[in-house]
């Protein structure tokens, strides 16, 4: 207590009655899968797509990460965190040990740069490093020229060391099709290197689709949360609210897995989302399954039943930036990125569909009304193209039999309060447990409540309608307080989504309706 020793006036500053709680976070992804370099089994942020290549690589033919990362911050994604796994195409003590980026086998030194050619480049690479050409050129700048199987296939006819756009990393890195090379540390621009030729070292080969390679198992995608490998190596990572697995039907494409091992990932998945409590999981279908397959496979063979996991299909015809050619991708990623979108948009209270998707330009199923029927009450979220409107996720339904979590707004709502609520109220450890702590943590809730009510996420005319608070003498009797508990039971009124509009005209004859006078 203060002292007032003298007459005076004192100014204090005392706590409110209540304490905000601000929101957290709903649209970080997770998205677990195969990539040409970067750590394995360790989840590293990424923010946008340029970090994502400079950690991991870009689009390998045969593989899906890449592709779906790439979706997910096109369609609005902001922050994510990738795994790599190993698909059996690296060396495996660097693999096993979880470091290094093995791009290549034995890097080739050129100066002080390091020399690799880009993963599935064929044939023998020789680099060399030549004088520039013309009168009086600057002492630091030099040629350098790639050769395949003798012949020329790129020059650079005056690069430097120095830290400029002439930087020889910086132009081959942008341009060539061939080599990677990797600067020295930081500090000063290393010395020009001499005159020399080298041959690099086979570069590893890069996943084909060809279906050739060592078979995997369920266990290098499931991974370990000690060891924070694979999907187990997520726990560690609270902020994260969706997960992905595009790359399990890449190795099933390529004959790594089968479809039981494929359902037995996408559970070990689901079984994750439903024990951290916070995270839903957005699962692919196999490829080139019709209508009719993916119903069967969804409801008889996989027969998933959990309101932590979201379904969509079919695969979505996309154009890779490098080549301009369209390919069919897993939907996971996009629809990743739409539900980010949709957050900052509307609100995670907002079903995350009638959203286009950015970036599709076809799809691998155009879908009938009668599919759609049967696919929808399914849990199955359909991808459609409507004429004028473009291609749109038409569907918000989770994977749970149990009606009260039919729709995915709702389960993500509640994640989004629950974890709210557990973040805003963390001064309530060791306060005394007493009728003026119970106080305090209603009004703390309620205020929280009003404001997400206001937003138009709960369903209501009045705050009274939309939630109540109770913590109190009732709910706190006298054995829970002597254990140390404080219990607060709130409930909530979801807004759910207008999934059947229904217009209903009448016929109405001459006169009929009209008032009289």
């Amino acid at each position: 207590m203060p002292s007032y020793l003298s007459p005076g006036v004192y100014v204090e500053e005392v706590e409110s009655g209540s304490r905000p709680i601000e929101g957290v976070g709903t649209s970080v992804a997770a998205f677990i899968g195969f990539a040409q370099k970067g750590p394995f089994d360790e989840p590293t942020l990424v923010t946008n797509w340029s970090q994502f290549t400079s950690r991991f690589g870009d689009f390998v033919e045969g593989t899906y990460l890449a592709a779906s990362v790439y979706g997910f911050f096109s369609n609005g994604g902001g922050t994510c965190y990738v795994v790599r796994v190993d698909d059996g195409t690296a060396p495996r003590g660097d693999a096993e040990a979880g470091a290094g980026e093995p791009d290549a086998v034995g890097p080739t030194a050129i100066g002080a740069y390091s020399v690799v050619a880009r993963p599935g480049v064929t044939g023998a690479i020789t680099v060399e490093v030549a004088d520039v050409e013309g009168d009086d050129p600057p002492s630091d700048a030099f040629r350098l020229i790639v050769r395949r199987n003798g012949k020329q296939a790129e020059e650079y006819p005056s690069v430097t060391t120095k830290r400029s756009k002439e930087n020889v990393a910086t132009r081959v890195n942008a341009a060539s099709a061939l080599i990677e090379i990797t600067e020295p540390g930081t500090g000063a621009a290393p010395a020009r290197p001499e005159p020399q030729t080298v041959t690099l070292a086979p570069p590893l080969p890069a996943p084909t689709g060809t279906g050739t390679g060592a078979a995997l198992s369920p266990e290098v995608y499931v991974g370990d949360a000690d060891r924070r490998s694979g999907i187990g190596g997520l726990e560690a990572v609270e902020e994260i609210t969706t997960v992905a697995v595009p790359d399990l039907m890449s190795a099933f494409e390529r004959g790594l897995l089968d479809l039981d091992g494929v359902i037995a990932v996408q559970q070990a998945l689901i079984t994750h989302c439903e024990l951290m409590g916070d995270r839903i999981a957005v699962l692919d279908p196999p490829p080139g399954l019709s209508p009719q397959e993916v119903g069967d496979w969804r409801t008889d063979r996989a027969g998933y039943d959990s309101k932590y996991a979201a379904l969509y299909y079919p695969w979505i015809g996309v154009a890779d930036p490098s080549t301009s050619r369209v390919s069919l991708v897993p939907p996971s990623g996009h629809v990743a990125g739409i539900w980010a979108r949709n957050d900052d948009q509307r609100g995670v209270h907002k079903a995350p569909a009638n959203e286009v998707v950015r970036g599709a330009v076809a799809l691998q199923t155009q879908l009938t009304k009668g599919e759609h029927d049967r696919l929808n009450p399914a849990g199955v979220n359909c991808i459609r193209a409507f004429p004028g409107r473009g291609i749109r996720v038409w569907g918000a339904r989770t994977l749970a039999s149990d009606p009260a979590w039919r729709y995915l707004n709702v389960r993500r709502l509640f994640n989004y309060l629950e974890e709210s609520i557990l973040a805003g109220t963390q001064w309530v450890v060791f306060e005394p447990n007493d009728d003026a702590l119970w106080a305090r943590i209603r009004r703390t809730v309620a205020a929280f409540l009003v404001n997400e009510w206001r937003k138009g996420a709960l369903f209501g005319l009045t705050p009274d309608e939309a939630f109540y608070v109770k913590c109190d003498r009732e709910t706190n009797p006298a054995e829970s307080v002597d254990a140390g508990q404080v219990i607060c039971e709130i409930g909530v009124a979801p807004v759910r989504p207008a999934e059947f509009v229904v217009f209903r005209l009448s016929q109405l004859t001459s006169g009929t309706g009209a008032v009289d006078e």
